[in-house]
C-alpha cells in the first residue's frame, strides 16, 4: 500500500518511472549484471531481442519449450528450425547443431529448461565458428548461477520472465540482459516505439514498457525471494528423498547450476511405472493435486510449426518421449510437507 500510495503522489504510472528504474538498478546488482531493461512481458521481451540483434532468415531453437519461443521467431518471420534435446537435461542438445545449420542460418534461441543451465560452452562454440548469435530464453533461470556466475551473462542475450507463475515475478513481467549500456539503450529505443525525445523516432519500436505497479511489485517480491527459493529447495529435497527407488519414476538431475532456483520439479513417468503418464496425471488431478505436463505437446505439434521438415517427430526422439512422460509436481514456497507427503504417497502407492 505505501508503494501504491507513492506512485499515485508521483502521478507518474508508467513511462520509465522511479520504482522501473529502481527496479533496473536492483534487478542488476542482485542477479550480478550490468545492464538489465525491463519489459511488460517476456513475450515482448524475446521479440525486442531478436530485433535489437536484426536476426533474419533460420533460427536453431528447441521444440522442447513453451509455444513463446518459436512464436518470438514467426513474429519476426524468422524460420524456427527444431533440434533435438539431451536425454539428460532436456535443454538443446549441442551434438545435433551444426547438422541443422544452412546458409539462412543467422542464430541459434537455446533454452535453460526448467533453469537448469545450457551447455553453453558448446554452444557459444559452435556460434563462433559459424558467426551465430545466441539469444537465450531464460524464462525459468531466473538467479541461477554457473560456476563463473550468473548464466545471464552468457550468449549475445538473455531474456528474463516476471509471469505469476515464475519464481521471481512482477504479475506480469519480463527483462533483457544487455552486455553493454549501447546495446541497452538500442532496447529501450525499441520497447518505446523507437521514441529518442519528444519528437525523433529513430526505430520501428513496440510498446514492451513495464508500468509502475508492476515494478512496485517487483520490488517487494525482490525483498523475499531468497526465502522462497529456501522453501523451495526444501520442498525439491524432500520430494526427492520421498520418490528415490520408486520404479518407473526419474527425477531430473541438475546440468551443473552452482546455485539453482528450484523454479519447477519435473518427474519422467516410465514404462516400468503401473500407470502411464496421463493416467497418473488424471489420478492427482481427481485428489485435487494440479500437477502440469511441461512441456506436453511440443512446439512442433502445433499446427503452425508441425508441417516444418524440421518439426518432424523422427528428427526428434528425446522431445518426443519426454513430452509422453514428463510431469511437474506442485512446488511453491506455501507447499505443506504434509501436502507433499499426500502427493508422494499418491505416487508411490
Amino acid at each position: 500500500m505505501p508503494y501504491l500510495e507513492k506512485i499515485w503522489a508521483n502521478k507518474i504510472l508508467t513511462n520509465g518511472g522511479p520504482f522501473h528504474q529502481q527496479l533496473e538498478k536492483a534487478l542488476c546488482d542482485y542477479l550480478g549484471v550490468q545492464h538489465l531493461a525491463l519489459f511488460s512481458n517476456g513475450t515482448l521481451g524475446l521479440v525486442t531481442a531478436l530485433q535489437a540483434l536484426r536476426v533474419t532468415g533460420e533460427v536453431i531453437t528447441t521444440p522442447y519449450s513453451f509455444v513463446a519461443t518459436a512464436h518470438s521467431l514467426l513474429w519476426n518471420g524468422i524460420k524456427p528450425v527444431f533440434v533435438d534435446v539431451h536425454p539428460d537435461t532436456l535443454n538443446l542438445d549441442p551434438a545435433r547443431i551444426e547438422a541443422a545449420i544452412t546458409p539462412q542460418t543467422t542464430a541459434i534461441m537455446p533454452v535453460h529448461c526448467y533453469g537448469h543451465p545450457c551447455d553453453v560452452q558448446a554452444i557459444q562454440k559452435i556460434a563462433d565458428n559459424y558467426n551465430l548469435k545466441v539469444i537465450y530464453d531464460a524464462a525459468h533461470a531466473f538467479g541461477v548461477q554457473d560456476a563463473g556466475g550468473s548464466v545471464l551473462r552468457h550468449g549475445d542475450l538473455s531474456v528474463l520472465s516476471f509471469h505469476a507463475t515464475k519464481v521471481f515475478n512482477t504479475f506480469e513481467g519480463g527483462a533483457i540482459i544487455c552486455p553493454d549500456a549501447k546495446t541497452k539503450q538500442r532496447i529501450d529505443h525499441l520497447k518505446n516505439f523507437g521514441f529518442v525525445d519528444e519528437t525523433t523516432v529513430v526505430a520501428p519500436g513496440i510498446n514492451g514498457k513495464m508500468s509502475e505497479v508492476n515494478a512496485a511489485f517487483g520490488m517487494l517480491q525482490l525483498q523475499h525471494v531468497d526465502g522462497a527459493m529456501a522453501k523451495r529447495q526444501s520442498i525439491a529435497a524432500a520430494y526427492r528423498d520421498a520418490l528415490q527407488g520408486v520404479p518407473g519414476i526419474r527425477c531430473l538431475q541438475s546440468a551443473g547450476e552452482q546455485v539453482a532456483n528450484y523454479s519447477y520439479f519435473p518427474i519422467l513417468v516410465e514404462a516400468d511405472y503401473p500407470l502411464s503418464r496421463d493416467a497418473l496425471y488424471q489420478k492427482l488431478k481427481d485428489n485435487n493435486i494440479f500437477a502440469r505436463r511441461y512441456f506436453y505437446p511440443l512446439i512442433t505439434d502445433f499446427p503452425m510449426y508441425r508441417g516444418m521438415p524440421s518439426a518432424h517427430r523422427e528428427n526428434l526422439p528425446v522431445a518426443t518421449a519426454a513430452a509422453q512422460k514428463v510431469l511437474c509436481l506442485p512446488i511453491y514456497p506455501a507447499l505443506t510437507l504434509q501436502e507433499l507427503q499426500r502427493i508422494t504417497q499418491l505416487i508411490t502407492e
